[in-house]
């Protein structure tokens, strides 16, 4: 007997224009089976246009989105198929947690005994008889994952999963998604937090104003565009600074005699420095950041953007 292959979801030259605005270019990408795959963009870039699109709720005006190679609304059981968090307050606030979700798994098929077992998953057996218009914000967050949850979908899109939870919670769901790709799911999570996804995604999917900016592993996007930088301390910096600049580099003082060196690696710093008789007490690699490296990728593509504030005036 053979099994069919777990689905993925594959995005080919999706387009979405209102009016004059083109919200989604151009846009290809595939989210695989086993990986939980990061979506990330600034605002505006097109990311919840992109997922409303995969699930149907918004028609492309050219391209397919397609799940395990159909289209979403020829899903014969979708939420058995696809299970999907893109606004956690969609709930009747007069409805309680329970019968939220009895009537989601009603319109499925899907037994009352599934619907306990989700509730118990998120952590809402206690709350379920409540109503949900006096749920806080994370509450309501796991209301909604439990509903992506409820048809045991092969294919997961979450977006900002993470919003309104404690650091409880935050840690709950990370290892809920690394659990769900262990299992062979393909798992699209879309967050504004570049600590966590450094941490929960295995890929990332990069957009800016609706066009792709990079499609790579985690660890390859944080090499590919997040410089890294070597932390030196010495008692002198004047002439280390000497060196490193001559030498191509670029140098920032810290406290204590502490420096950050870009442009050279530390074994080139250790060249410069010991000919030159610069003792030097460290010379630690600094690895980039996601968090730099998404800054550094999407800095053309930031739609809305603010200036800090002048504190020499405070």
């Amino acid at each position: 007997m053979t099994h069919a292959a777990p689905p993925s979801i594959e995005v080919d030259g999706l387009r979405k224009r209102y009016g004059r605005k083109v919200a989604v270019d151009d846009l290809s990408f595939t989210v695989r089976p086993g990986s939980v795959t990061g979506f990330l963009g600034p605002n505006g870039a097109g990311k919840s246009t992109t997922m409303r699109l995969i699930l149907g709720l918004d028609h492309a005006n050219a391209g397919t989105a397609l799940i395990g190679g159909r289209p979403y609304r020829e899903l014969r059981r979708p939420l058995c198929t696809v299970g999907a968090l893109l606004e956690a307050k969609a709930v009747h606030k007069g409805r309680s947690a329970y019968h939220h979700l009895l009537w989601l798994a009603q319109t499925q098929g899907i037994g009352e005994g599934r619907v306990r077992q989700v509730i118990d998953q998120v952590g809402l057996a206690d709350v379920a008889h409540r109503r949900t218009g006096g749920f806080s914000l994370g509450m309501g967050q796991r209301v909604g994952i439990a509903a992506a949850l409820l048809g045991d979908p092969q294919v997961l899109l979450l977006d900002e999963p993470v919003n309104g939870l404690d650091p409880e919670g935050v840690l709950w769901i990370r290892n809920l998604l690394k659990d769900l790709a262990a299992q062979g799911r393909a798992v699209l999570v879309s967050s504004h937090l570049m600590n966590e996804m450094a941490v929960t995604a295995d890929h990332l999917v990069v957009i800016g104003r609706g066009r792709l900016i990079s499609d790579c592993s985690t660890g390859e996007f944080i090499r590919r565009y997040a410089a890294a930088t070597v932390r030196v301390r010495t008692r002198d910096g004047r002439r280390l600074a000497e060196l490193v600049v001559g030498d191509g580099g670029e140098i920032s003082g810290e406290a204590e005699g502490a420096y950050i060196v870009s442009g050279l690696d530390a074994d080139r710093i250790a060249e410069l420095a010991s000919p030159a008789g610069v003792v030097l007490h460290e010379l630690s690699p600094q690895h980039g950041s996601l968090e730099a490296a998404f800054m550094e990728l999407t800095r053309e593509s930031v739609e809305y953007g603010g200036t800090a504030p002048d504190r020499s005036r405070a």
